[in-house]
């Protein structure tokens, strides 16, 4: 029987890396449709991504009709439903490849550790391994809370520009969990400040009074995510600090590269 044409041909050329070009298209579009908060235009996409309109108005039409990009009734893209149900399978997964890190960290530290995700304006938490301690914190895996009040939220948002994070405050408000909790979008800018300066974030009994929390981001994380360790206050000293934050960012550091070493397969 002679072959068929699908069997001696493929219609899409290969990619840079040696996979399929228009896949690695789409999937470009669709972060870059994310970047710029999950609605643009065909012309804001072919400036950016340097694709003629026709290409992209070819990739987007096929993805409105799998359901992962939706049209808008004025004509704009926006990112559609059935990502949402990706999105929450691969956190599930983040969550279980991160759990043996988090292990350690419990190992090294003694305290609850913890794996927290940005998710639109909210945080949440997406594994925890829990302290042996009989004296311990509990935070159910699921659990999403406001940003302001929590290390891992600091150690997120540190690097976001001041614009964005004010937009943010402004949509989610600042309701104090504790006395101590930061409530004025001047001095949660300031927490980042010494985020940024000290290289960890500190939750000082602002989520719960009686609690610290000391947190640093995955570097280079395929979405927004950070480590923390979580305890009595009387165990999360400031001297306790000087010896967890580098154990934490070393961790987070190792947690970084074995998330980007699942690179192409033959």
């Amino acid at each position: 029987m002679p072959p068929s044409h699908a069997s001696t041909s493929d219609p899409k050329p290969a990619g840079p890396s040696g996979g399929v070009q228009s896949l690695e298209r789409a999937f470009d579009l669709l972060e870059r449709m994310a970047d710029a908060g999950g609605e643009v235009g065909l012309s804001e996409l072919s400036a950016s991504s340097g694709l003629p309109l026709p290409t992209i108005h070819r990739l987007m039409r096929t993805l409105v009709v799998c359901g992962y990009v939706r049209q808008q009734p004025n004509r704009r893209y926006a990112l559609g439903p059935r990502l949402i149900r990706l999105g929450e399978s691969a956190s599930r997964l983040l969550g279980t490849w991160a759990r043996p890190y988090l292990q350690r960290l419990v190992e090294e530290t003694g305290e609850t550790a913890n794996m927290a995700l940005l998710d639109g304006d909210e945080i949440v938490y997406v594994a925890q391994v829990p302290s042996k301690h009989s004296m311990r914190m509990f935070t159910e895996v699921g659990r999403r809370v406001l940003p302001h009040s929590t290390g891992v939220g600091k150690a997120l948002l540190a690097h976001t520009p001041a614009d964005e994070v004010r937009a943010l405050l402004a949509r989610t408000g600042m309701p104090a969990a504790t006395e101590k909790t930061i409530t004025t979008p001047d001095g949660f800018l300031d927490a980042l400040e010494q985020v940024r300066r000290a290289g960890y974030a500190v939750d000082d009994n602002e989520q719960e009074i009686g609690v610290r929390c000391l947190a640093v981001p995955v570097p280079d994380s395929p979405t927004s995510a950070a480590i923390s360790i979580s305890g009595p206050a009387g165990r999360v000293t400031e001297t306790a600090t000087e010896r967890i934050v580098p154990i934490l960012q070393q961790i987070a550091k190792e947690l970084s590269e074995a998330l980007a070493s699942s690179g192409p397969t033959s």
